[in-house]
């Protein structure tokens, strides 16, 4: 199998509250699990989205380019890494869901304030990016199992 990923991240363009991720994790897990698609979804109480997604090349590009692309529940929606890589970050999860303050996605994705006018990007290079996501997502809470409601079955890809 030709093994993919892709990073991006995104904002909500509008309320984005439990319910709408709720839905949004259960349509996802399922799509996700039928395509063979593993990653995590991290969420901000604000609406932004950083999600990886990992599986099939096609399956993956698929996803991202026609289906994320054209919801029209969010905008800004920016690729940060995409490319082959030689094994699952996040093999169990269908879509696993952590969530996160603004300055936990600053630190991930190497971004300063910068004179109040924005973020200023310092990206950090795919391996390390991926190993700094690892590591948040380990610190935390990560919604994959049946203990929340928002909670899925794990799912094994191989």
């Amino acid at each position: 199998m030709d093994l993919y990923h892709l990073i991006y991240q995104s904002q909500a363009l509008g309320e984005f509250g439990e319910a709408e991720l709720a839905a949004l994790l259960r349509r996802g897990r399922t799509h996700n699990q039928d395509a063979n698609i593993s990653g995590v979804l991290l969420h901000t109480t604000d609406g932004r989205f950083l999600q990886v997604l990992e599986g099939p090349k096609t399956a993956v590009r698929h996803l991202y380019y026609h289906l994320i692309l054209s919801d029209t529940r969010h905008f800004h929606c920016q690729v940060i890494s995409e490319g082959s890589c030689d094994r699952r970050s996040f093999a169990g999860w269908a879509m696993g869901c952590r969530l996160a303050q603004l300055a936990d996605l600053r630190t991930l994705l190497g971004e300063a304030p910068a004179d109040d006018l924005g973020l200023t990007h310092r990206p950090y290079p795919r391996p390390q990016l991926l190993a700094l996501l690892e590591g948040f997502v380990a610190q935390g809470p990560v919604e994959t199992g049946q203990a929340h409601a928002l909670d899925s079955q794990p799912t094994r890809h191989y």
